[in-house]
């Protein structure tokens, strides 16, 4: 099988070049591939000729985007769209990764695949719009939905979190925000089996279970034996440019229709503590 990946510098890209070393992979990163370049993609799947495009290019600063919406919605969707049609041209399959921003967090249980798209941030508007798009353009297209991911190769929360609590006796986190840690060598394993499952429409996967960010934090901070307090704030004392769902954690079970169950969030946890 041979794939094409774009945004292969990002967290999650990271890990799937790390999962798919020994397979015929093209892996760019933004730097050498900007998807608002239809042009330049169109090229390089025309002449990497994929099985499988893998997109998980883009711009994920939540609050950057609310104040830079036009480069939110030139990446996260019309630059979908120029890789959709670039694997409409040559025929190959398509997996764009999504977010549980596409939700408004007004629910109380798991959102399952078919629920209403609502989202409240510009973030979560560009990835709703890039889904509705890339569904015209290439019906079969597999959209991976996921949330809170972390991971080894950059920035995530449970990185700030080890930081803050190495230097401060005392920090704070939001309570009132629900949702499911991911771990990304989990979801680039999961991605690879929906791959090779020739999965299609929209999946949702994340690690097992679900938190609060208070909790997140709280069990990043005593996996790690430090001794630094978790005080608990509410997102009304936390302010920050975008609103975040209150509530989207992903029901799992368009992933194990597949036959793919992911691992728990905690269990995720002790592995990325035990790489560092």
């Amino acid at each position: 099988m041979r794939l094409t990946l774009f945004g292969a510098s990002g967290l999650l890209g990271q890990d799937l070049v790390r999962a798919l070393h020994g397979t015929e992979l093209t892996a760019l990163s933004s730097r050498e591939a900007d998807v608002r370049d239809r042009t330049r993609i169109s090229q390089i799947v025309k002449d990497s000729r994929p099985d499988w495009i893998i997109l998980s290019a883009a711009y994920t600063d939540v609050d950057g985007c609310e104040s830079k919406h036009d480069l939110a919605l030139s990446v996260n969707c019309e630059g979908a769209v120029h890789v959709a049609q670039a694997a409409r041209q040559i025929g190959c399959r398509l997996m764009f990764l999504s977010t549980d921003y596409v939700f408004d967090g007004e629910k109380n249980s798991p959102y399952e695949t078919g629920d209403p798209r609502n989202p409240i941030n510009v973030y979560g508007d560009t990835k709703a719009r890039a889904e509705l798009r890339l569904l015209d353009i290439v019906p079969e297209v597999c959209i991976v939905r996921t949330s809170w991911l972390f991971g080894r190769g950059g920035k995530c929360f449970p990185a700030t979190i080890l930081k803050l609590a190495s230097t401060h006796p005392e920090i704070s986190v939001v309570t009132d925000q629900r949702g499911s840690p991911t771990f990304t060598p989990d979801l680039a394993a999961a991605l690879i089996q929906l791959c090779c499952k020739e999965a299609r429409g929209i999946v949702h996967a994340t690690n097992a279970g679900d938190c609060t960010w208070y909790e997140f934090a709280q069990e990043i901070v005593r996996s790690a034996g430090l001794r630094a307090e978790v005080k608990p704030v509410t997102t009304a004392e936390f302010h920050r440019p975008a609103r975040r769902p209150a509530y989207s954690v992903l029901s799992p079970a368009s992933l194990h229709a597949y036959g793919i169950e992911m691992p728990a969030w905690k269990d995720a946890l002790r592995r990325y503590l035990a790489t560092g």
